[in-house]
């Protein structure tokens, strides 16, 4: 696989004309973003700069290094700074702060945003992240080959595992041996999450007690890895027979990731974990019938949770007691964390060009977990798989 291509001019003026068209629904005159993914997002490229976007008028970047870079990835004009504090100058000489501005006060630490209160000399700023995950809620064509291009990692690296794992093999040298093949695939090397003390591995490899360990992250399977100072991961953790092995793998391919899961076993399974399996399949392809442009995700949850409970399984389902997370689903794009999500409690109608993790796992407390993760794309009549991986359960 190739080096990711840069993103096309139409894209990008085709976001920026998107959110415009959301600030003016919600009064914002102006609009500042300097956290790195959504720059990448409106501007093509990652390199140290601010983009302004005033509700009339073309975008503004402005870079401060590397300028060279930033003219060869993005297809915006690159207005070169000395210092942060240029912007505030060249915005005030030409009358582009006026009305109410807008910040990501989502990822912004308050020393940032109070730097750059002083650099802009306004008071009137207001929370434009929703705006911008709205905006980036429904992925283009342009997009979703990304993240096809990135599910082909993914699926790469599943047909490999069964290779991999082997009776008394430790949890961390799986993984080491599976990123290496997924890094040699052309995977982009780290995942991102939004978000404050969010942070994510690209792989997690867990099994029998190291799969029901909770941790602080709001995931059903964190694992224990091997150090309290990271507190997830695979661990030294040893394979032993007849207990599940889950392979949590997040692809990153020119930006945009992928998230999937999937079970082995060395030997047979126990009849609970046979069970969990068969009920996490059936969730599956419940909301591949079920799934398309129009569903509410709330329906899809409680029908995932209906098929749960009828299992006798309820209390397993998306973890055990205190590890219980409260969703099934979540959407996935240049962040891990992006929207929809798929909760009882969240009113999101799936549109075509939503994509989405789906997850139905199950934690057998005293004895391990299992489950299944696929990636959605929500087209007008079906969910359409991202990758070509297998989701049967894997006997070596």
């Amino acid at each position: 696989m190739s080096v990711g291509e840069f993103t096309p001019k139409y894209e990008i003026e085709n976001r920026i004309e998107r959110f415009q068209r959301k600030m003016e629904e919600n009064n914002i005159a102006f609009s500042i973003i300097l956290q790195n993914v959504d720059l990448f997002y409106f501007t093509g490229t990652l390199q140290k700069g601010v983009l302004v976007i005033p509700l009339d008028g073309d975008p503004m970047f402005f870079v401060e290094k590397t300028l060279g870079r930033a003219i060869q990835e993005s297809p915006l004009e690159v207005i070169p700074i000395k210092k942060d504090k240029d912007v505030g100058n060249i915005l005030r000489g030409k009358n582009i702060l006026k009305g109410n501005g807008g910040m990501e006060f989502d990822v912004l630490p308050v020393t940032v945003f109070e730097r750059w209160k002083g650099i802009l000399g306004v008071d009137n700023l207001s929370d434009i992240s929703s705006l911008i995950k709205a905006t980036r809620i429904i992925k283009s064509p342009f997009e979703i080959t990304q993240i096809i291009k990135s599910g082909q990692i993914v699926s790469h690296v599943f047909s490999k595992a069964g290779d991999v794992i082997k009776l008394g093999e430790r949890e961390i040298d799986i993984s080491a041996v599976l990123e290496a093949e997924g890094k040699k695939y052309g995977h982009q090397g780290f995942l991102r999450m939004r978000g404050l003390n969010q942070e994510m591995m690209n792989m997690y490899v867990t099994h029998g007690q190291s799969a029901i360990i909770t941790s602080h992250g709001d995931v059903p399977i964190s694992g224990v890895g091997i150090t309290h100072a990271i507190a997830q991961g695979p661990s030294m953790n040893r394979i032993v027979r007849d207990i599940p092995v889950i392979i949590d793998y997040g692809g990153g391919y020119n930006g945009y990731i992928t998230d999937e899961t999937r079970s082995f076993v060395v030997g047979e399974l126990k009849d609970i974990f046979k069970k969990a399996y068969d009920t996490a399949r059936e969730i599956i392809e419940y909301a591949m019938d079920y799934g398309r442009e129009g569903i509410n995700a709330i329906e899809i949850f409680n029908g995932s949770l209906d098929r749960a409970k009828k299992a006798g399984i309820e209390a397993y389902f998306m973890g055990y007691a205190e590890g219980k997370v409260g969703f099934i689903g979540h959407g996935i794009g240049l962040e891990i964390n992006e929207l929809p999500v798929i909760t009882p409690r969240h009113d999101i109608i799936l549109k075509e060009g939503m994509v989405f993790a789906f997850e139905p796992k199950f934690i057998i407390p005293g004895q391990g977990a299992i489950g299944i993760e696929v990636d959605f794309i929500v087209r007008q009549d079906r969910l359409e798989r991202v990758t070509d991986a297998p989701i049967d359960m894997v006997y070596i």
